[in-house]
């Protein structure tokens, strides 16, 4: 069948009420912290993530009276733990159900903190050096194109700010979703990169997955993702890998598909 197309304001559309479905049926992305997570954080022992382990010391460090945006990391978990940190916190997501669960942490736990609704490439509601840290958890592969993300996160950083960002490894998209495959212990692969749901599934297949209201998504490649990074102005001081504590792919099992990024505006 014919690829189905799609204008970029229909996919942002579309993806903007996947995340508001997962929301109101809190997904793992989607699960407000606990009452109990606030008060550590407010007594000093708090962590965030970009990846499922730790972040490495000393990439985020003492937050109090730091501006920090969460940019497209909404759904009640790192922002209202940071606010409880002591940081000034602003939340940017394109799903208003998922800013929901930010503003209901923070009505409970009498939290001061932003929401705001947008598109992750667009941050010009926002002036120049802004922020002292922006946290990009991974969410950049529900976009198109992810250079815009970078200048943006530039622009609105102050001089010495720091960018934290996460993505997947973009091997994890170049694999046969068959799971006939996967049960056989086979990895065949069958997309290139840059993917794209819109171009390199079927009409059909992208069709039924608009019917569930899941979210369509690109696999970036590594010079898009870092490399867009260094273009924007950014210079890295830090990288991680970690492996995929539940693997969804076979791929997860023998190498660490989650990547994140330490950068800094000079």
């Amino acid at each position: 069948m014919p690829h189905q197309t799609l204008s970029t304001s229909e996919l942002l559309s579309h993806n903007r009420l996947a995340w508001d479905q997962q929301a109101t049926q809190q997904c793992e992305w989607s699960r407000p912290v606990s009452v109990e997570a606030i008060a550590a954080a407010r007594s000093g022992q708090w962590q965030v993530h970009l990846t499922p382990g730790a972040m490495k010391p000393g990439w985020l460090g003492d937050v109090k009276g730091k501006k920090i945006l969460c940019l497209a990391s909404a759904g009640g978990q790192q922002a209202p733990i940071l606010a409880a940190a002591g940081a000034q916190v602003t939340v940017f997501d394109i799903s208003d159900k998922q800013l929901e669960q930010d503003r209901m942490v923070a009505q409970r736990d009498g939290l001061s903190l932003s929401t705001v609704q947008g598109d992750m490439r667009d941050l010009s509601i926002f002036a120049d050096g802004t922020f002292d840290c922006i946290f990009h958890p991974i969410s950049n592969l529900y976009v198109p194109d992810i250079r815009p993300v970078w200048r943006e996160c530039y622009r609105v950083l102050k001089g010495g700010g720091k960018l934290l960002a996460s993505f997947y490894n973009p091997i994890v998209f170049v694999g046969d979703r068959n799971p006939e495959y996967a049960e056989e212990g086979v990895i065949r692969p069958r997309f290139t990169l840059p993917y794209s749901e819109i171009d390199h599934l079927n009409a059909e297949a992208v069709a039924a997955k608009r019917e569930r209201g899941e979210a369509l998504v690109f696999g970036h490649s590594l010079t898009e993702q870092i490399a867009g990074q260094l273009e924007a102005g950014f210079v890295l001081e830090g990288f991680q890998e970690d492996m995929q504590p539940t693997p969804r792919f076979l791929i997860d099992q023998f190498l660490p598909t989650f990547i994140a990024t330490c950068a800094i505006k000079r």
